[in-house]
């Protein structure tokens, strides 16, 4: 079905599908415990144009980890059990750009890639930067599909469109500075386009020159390396995240765009980030993007009244 202009009024029949690729897989797995079903009983709540595509992250100790330093410590059997029960593809974040030989050798990466290679009906995929580590998995683990990760820096559109021609990779994250190419993304075939995830909040300051660093050092602390942090240039930088600055950031992708924008020329996969973040945070992204304005606050409630889930 061909996307034509898109309204939130209109049927689900004349709309395409959007996927949310969302954070914190054993970063919030507890807060997943409670807003999966509150989504998939409960679909009066939330727009019907939009289907969570994947959960992505790695445990916090991970040597292949990257992107972000992680706090994950979700048990990985009871995250492969929750994922599985919903049918949602779950992505491992090994996006470290540091990698050696003797790295291929960890005994934790590769028991996650044992555990979630089959994994419930869905398939499910790997978020990566080495070309080595892509290599390795593709033979020993071989029935995972692969992301090409945003960490790439890939701020040149030739880059950014050769990487989508490589059949590796099922999906490629552009840097999210490629975001309002219209034109040149426009003029990509309808198979490329298929392959494009946007990142849609990115609150890093649109002129950085040094991410590709940042993600560097990132790589290295999960490598166990004694390194300081990145000092971040940004005039923003003691701020910290937040969801509203980055709303204001010229690379941002709102609902109206993905609507208005995006879906009608043939786009519909999404990444939402914040698994560094506090799972409030991470709330506030999901009720913005996924659920109707007027079922906000009754989302709210039901996720901040539930007992057994402590929000930060």
């Amino acid at each position: 079905m061909r996307c034509s202009v898109l309204s939130q009024e209109k049927t689900m029949e004349n709309r395409c599908a959007v996927y949310y690729h969302l954070p914190g897989l054993f970063e919030f797995y507890d807060f997943y415990k409670v807003f999966l079903p509150l989504f998939y009983e409960h679909r009066e709540f939330f727009y019907d144009w939009c289907e969570i595509g994947s959960v992505y992250g790695a445990p916090g100790d991970a040597l292949w980890g990257g992107g972000r330093v992680g706090f994950g410590d979700a048990s990985p059997k009871a995250v492969a059990t929750l994922m599985s029960e919903y049918g949602i593809s779950l992505r491992l974040t090994f996006s470290n750009s540091l990698l050696t030989a003797e790295h291929l050798k960890d005994k934790e990466c590769n028991a996650l890639c044992a555990l979630f290679e089959h994994n419930g009906a869905q398939k499910n995929g790997i978020i990566i930067y080495s070309d080595l580590l892509l290599e390795y998995i593709k033979a020993r683990y071989p029935d995972f599909y692969f992301v090409s990760t945003t960490t790439k820096v890939l701020t040149d559109f030739k880059d950014f469109e050769a990487e989508l021609k490589r059949e590796d990779y099922s999906f490629v994250v552009p840097d999210f500075r490629l975001n309002k190419e219209f034109d040149r993304l426009s003029a990509l075939s309808a198979t490329l386009k298929k392959k494009v995830e946007f990142l849609c909040n990115e609150c890093c300051s649109f002129d950085c020159r040094a991410r590709k660093a940042c993600y560097e050092n990132v790589s290295r602390k999960s490598l166990g390396e004694d390194c300081a942090d990145h000092i971040c240039a940004s005039p923003n930088a003691d701020r910290g995240y937040r969801f509203s600055d980055a709303m204001e950031n010229p690379g941002f992708i709102g609902t109206d765009d993905i609507l208005n924008i995006y879906a009608p020329a043939g786009f519909s996969h999404f990444k939402i980030e914040g698994r560094s973040l506090g799972s409030a945070v991470v709330f506030e992204m999901l009720l913005y993007y996924m659920v109707k304005p007027e079922f906000r606050l009754k989302v709210r409630e039901e996720i901040y009244l539930d007992s057994s889930l402590d929000l930060f």
